[in-house]
Parts: C-alpha cells; structure tokens; sequence
C-alpha cells in the first residue's frame, strides 16, 4: 500500500506533510519519513515506526524550506528495516532528488539484475531504487525528460511525488492502479495518496491525477504531460482499495469509500440473506458494508465486537493457556448483544482464515450466539497480488485451496457465503466504460508480471481452460 505526500511552494511544508502522513497512516505503519527542500539542498528525516511516535517539533524544526514529500510505508518488497524507509535521496549529476512510492514494480527484479551487471550498487532492497537509478542513468538533459524516460521502462503500480531542489513532479502509472489526487492551498499544490490527507489539512481537492499523467509543479505553475501511447493508459484501479485499503473518509477513482462499501454490503443482502437477529461488523474495516448489509435486510444492526484502539506493535504474550489471545488482544465480545441470538458477521474479505476462525469460536463460546452466519462482502480471494499488496502466497490464500464449503467448516460458521464477481460491479452502471483491476480474486492480470512468470504462466492456462 504507502501513502505518499508532496507539498509544493507553503511556508509550513514539513508540518504539512506531517500532517498528511498522520492522516495516511493507515496506508502504511512500518516507516515514516519526510523530505523538504530550502531552495538548496534536500534535508531528510526517516524512523521506524508510527509518525506521531518519531516526528515531533524538533524534527520538523530541522526540514525547512517551502516544499516537502513525505511517506508511510508497508512493505510489499524489501525487508522492514530503516535502508528501505522512503523518501529515498539520490545526489546525481542532475542534481539531488526525493522519490516517495506507492505501488509495486512487476520488473523490478530484472531490471536490477541488468544495472547490477552494468555497474550499479543497491543500497536496498526496494524496487523503488530501481526507478532512481534509471534516472541518474539517463542521458536525458531536463529532470523530467529522465523521470519519464525511466518509467517508460518499468512495469507495474507506481504513484510517485519526486522533489528536487526547485521543482516537485507527481506521475501515476498508465494503469492507475493505486489513488493519487490533488490539492491547493491558495497558490500551493498539495499530492496524497487520498483525499483524506486533504481535508485533514483544509486543502482543497482539485483533481485526480490522471492515468499516465506527469505533473511539473515549479515556480513557473503546473504543466501535465502524457507520454505514454492511448492505448496504454486504459485504466484497471484496484478494486480492493474501496474494499479495504483506503480509509472510509476520502473519495478516490471518483467515488466515496464509504458509501461503496455500504453498496458492497446492500449487494450482499440481495445476494445471500440469511434468517438471523442480528447483523454485526467485524470491526472496523466491516463497519460500512454491515451497515448496508443491515438497512437491505432490516435486521438490525449492533457492535458485537469491540476493537481495542490502543494495541501496540510489540507486546509481552501470556502462557499458551490463554486461548486465541493475538484475536482477544483486539477484539472483545458484547455478551448482551449476542447471547442466544442467530447473528450474521459481515467482514470485507477472507485471507488465510485463521482469524475468522478465531472469531466465530469467541462468538459462540464467549459471545454465546446461537448461530454464527459469516457474510463477506467481496468475492473469495484466490491470487496473490502483485501490484502494491502484501498477500500472501497461493498456497496460504485459503481460497485457492479449499471450496466455500470447505472454508465454512473451517471457520466453524452455520453459514459462509461472498459476494459474488457480478455483484462487486454493482457500481459500474453509472460509468460502464470503467476498468478495474480484480486479479485477486480472478487471476487475469492486467500488466505483465516478468519478475513471476509462474505465477502469470498459471493463471493464463487457468482462464483458457475455463473459456
């Protein structure tokens, strides 16, 4: 996932980005850090950890200058360690430059193994450094005309903020898988990752970021590039981010996440209903799907479960005799709502189906339900992704292993059913043109996976078999 910030031409750019960050922080828990640019020179920050656990008043004391990027990231390449933090710095014969990312490259692994052979020496193992050293590489003369020569090479998700001394650019792959907007404060432009970061700072949204797009946003204003040939830039957003990445709050790809993910919910209802007395989320990712789910059956809705908002990253686990502590450490069971009742759970997605499992046990044995009806509100997730999201493997997605009834007596439920592939496009009658990438759940890849070829060779035999 990540979540990327750049604040262009604001007295306040490192407080702002910071802000940003906080607001995004969903998107990514493992590093924060931020970059601002005095006119000068690049002065960078990067922690470990949550931002408002490492960025404090001193720190952005130390980041001056009217122009900032910053970043949050969860890893889907590279280990967790602070060389992979973003942004990343490069000092070059261009000059010095900032790249903040959100994405994956799908020919990352290549292409390194090319600039590893022509000379080039990695100081991470992120597929990040790929794109900075194809920009010191190039012969290109202007920064811009290096950045796009560079990503005309690369594969894959990439919503990038670059900054240099002088100039920020935001590019967004042709695809446009991941969200990326823009803002204005009065004459600054503000790019985040969701329309959250924006609100969060009184921005205003101005637009999204299109497709292919390179913007330059200099002292001169804004001027948008699209290099990349008609054909390319045909759209396949990721479907999981109004699933469950982007946060309830912000409207991305031209829709509010909320009010899609009550839409998955009603769809669900009309879908698979069930006799039950209650409708409850698995919090909080379920909240706005069971909320749907609840008004199209009129089985009233209840918090069920309650989420602890306080558990930290580390922690000191008792002896083995406290059963299923990691789900009790975040969730707890409301007794009155759900003793002798037939309860319907609604969560946004099944991954390994150790925690659902988990849950319908605390449901019955502490919750003491009656009946324990699990609804998903997106379809079974079969494929790894390779685009951004750090899924698990095929051979540990429970859905690519075992049917929904197999699942269902896995989890211990009365009931399982998902939403079914249809009913996910409930949305596209209002635009029936728009494309959106679903491959977790159907295997079709939209964007060659070179860097996994097994993967790609097996899921390609699987649709022609099926057709």
């Amino acid at each position: 996932m990540c979540g990327i910030a750049g604040i262009f031409n604001h007295p306040e750019a490192s407080n702002l980005a910071y802000l940003c960050l906080h607001a995004l922080q969903h998107r990514g828990q493992e590093s924060a850090g931020i970059v601002s640019s005095d006119g000068v020179r690049l002065h960078t920050f990067k922690a470990m950890g949550l931002v408002g656990d490492n960025i404090r008043e001193e720190t952005i004391e130390k980041l001056p200058g009217a122009s900032a990027v910053g970043h949050v990231r969860y890893s889907t390449t590279g280990t967790s360690e602070i060389k992979n933090a973003q942004p990343f710095v490069i000092n070059f014969s261009g000059g010095s430059l900032a790249i903040a990312h959100n994405g994956n490259l799908t020919n990352a692994g290549i292409l390194r193994k090319e600039l590893e052979a022509s000379g080039a020496i990695f100081q991470s193992s992120m597929d990040t450094e790929v794109i900075m050293h194809l920009i010191a590489r190039s012969s290109k003369k202007e920064l811009i005309d290096k950045i796009m020569e560079a990503c005309s090479r690369i594969l894959g998700a990439y919503s990038l903020v670059f900054l240099s001394q002088d100039q920020m650019i935001v590019v967004r792959d042709p695809k446009g898988f991941r969200p990326l907007v823009l803002g204005k404060i009065g004459q600054s432009y503000i790019a985040a990752s969701e329309t959250c970061a924006l609100d969060l700072i009184d921005a205003q949204f101005e637009r999204e970021v299109e497709p292919g797009e390179f913007l330059v946003i200099n002292a001169h204003g804004t001027r948008s590039l699209k290099p990349f040939a008609s054909g390319a830039t045909k759209s396949a957003q990721c479907i999981f981010e109004y699933i469950y990445f982007a946060k309830p709050d912000s409207h991305i790809f031209g829709r509010g996440v909320y009010e899609m993910r009550k839409g998955f919910g009603k769809q669900l209802a009309r879908e698979e209903p069930v006799d039950a007395d209650v409708v409850i989320p698995i919090p909080d990712s379920g909240v706005p799907a069971a909320i749907g789910y609840s008004e199209e059956t009129k089985i009233p809705f209840q918090m069920g479960l309650i989420r602890s908002h306080y558990v930290g990253r580390t922690f000191i686990e008792p002896s083995p005799s406290i059963r299923h502590f990691g789900v009790k450490l975040k969730l707890n069971v409301v007794r009155d709502v759900l003793k002798g009742k037939k309860v319907v759970v609604i969560d946004d997605s099944i991954v390994r189906g150790t925690t659902c499992m988990k849950i319908v046990k605390m449901l019955r044995e502490k919750g003491g339900a009656k009946e324990v009806h699990l609804r998903i509100s997106s379809p079974p997730i079969k494929w790894p992704c390779f685009y951004g999201i750090d899924t698990p493997t095929r051979q540990e997605l429970v859905a690519a292993q075992k049917n929904v009834e197999e699942i269902r007596k896995f989890i211990g439920a009365d009931s399982l059913r998902f939403l079914s592939e249809k009913g996910l496009r409930w949305f596209k009658m209002q635009n029936p043109s728009e494309e959106f990438c679903d491959a977790c759940f159907t295997g079709n890849y939209t964007v060659d996976l070179p860097d996994s070829p097994e993967i790609a060779d097996y899921a390609s035999s699987l649709q022609k078999f099926s057709t």
